[in-house]
């Protein structure tokens, strides 16, 4: 009997490595950014997807910190195409109800890709639905370091009042992440096969069931999406506990 989806058991915050985009480019015999313009259909099937499901946060890892080491003129063709598919977009996140937000340091982005993206956000700021999460610049350990900073500094900023270390606990530290207010993946999905986390939500991703497809990011669709849900579905979350403890 094939396993059907569960529409009452999805995940409430999906987020993922969006790979492949190069190879699939590769295998067209064209330049990479061709991948990366192709990839602008998976974005819109799965984002649809996750709104009809009653998915409340679709998180994508979009632009690394790592990513700037790649060619010039590839960094500023994506930087571009964010852009463009921003604006073309935009009528779309509205009409669907999607708040967009974006992770990361934005500051080393181009200056129209930071006031685009700001006037996004404050354009859907206001919607209910999904909120949609592009990762930008982003790094797990950046987001992390960027932490550990900010509380030192609120911490000295108390230096007329001793300061309780017991106060400093995962939630207070949460406090300080990018993802504050955002609640962690409960599935992560990594496209292409590779098999890696690529410094994506270190601290978030700690309980969260990972799956990963060989399907190559511009060619994952809507039925992609349900069946790493599905897969989700099937599996036993326990958070450390035993089975017994569980039941």
């Amino acid at each position: 009997m094939k396993n059907t989806l569960n529409y009452h058991n999805v995940p409430k915050h999906i987020a993922i490595i969006m790979d492949g985009n190069g190879r699939w480019a590769k295998k067209q015999g064209a330049k990479r950014i061709f991948g990366h313009q192709n990839a602008i259909t998976a974005v819109r099937e799965t984002t649809e997807c996750c709104t009809e499901l009653g998915v409340k946060y679709l998180t994508l890892y979009a632009f690394s910190t790592e990513n700037w080491q790649r060619p010039a003129d590839e960094v500023q063709a994506l930087m571009t195409l964010l852009v463009s598919t921003i604006k073309k977009e935009l009528s779309t996140l509205q009409k669907n109800n999607i708040k967009l937000l974006s992770i990361g340091d934005e500051t080393l982005l181009p200056k129209n890709t930071q006031a685009e993206l700001r006037s996004a956000r404050e354009s859907t700021q206001n919607n209910t639905g999904l909120s949609l999460i592009l990762a930008l610049n982003y790094s797990g350990r950046l987001e992390i370091v960027k932490a550990v900073k900010d509380l030192v500094q609120y911490i000295a900023q108390e230096k007329n009042t001793p300061f309780d270390l017991q106060k400093i606990n995962e939630s207070f530290f949460e406090s300080f992440l990018f993802t504050k207010g955002i609640p962690d993946p409960e599935l992560l999905i990594r496209t292409s096969g590779e098999q890696r986390i690529s410094n994506f939500l270190l601290w978030q991703i700690a309980y969260t069931e990972i799956y990963i497809t060989d399907v190559l990011w511009p060619d994952f669709r809507k039925e992609h999406l349900i069946e790493a849900i599905v897969d989700f579905q099937k599996r036993e979350r326990r958070f450390g506990k035993t089975s017994e403890q569980i039941q």
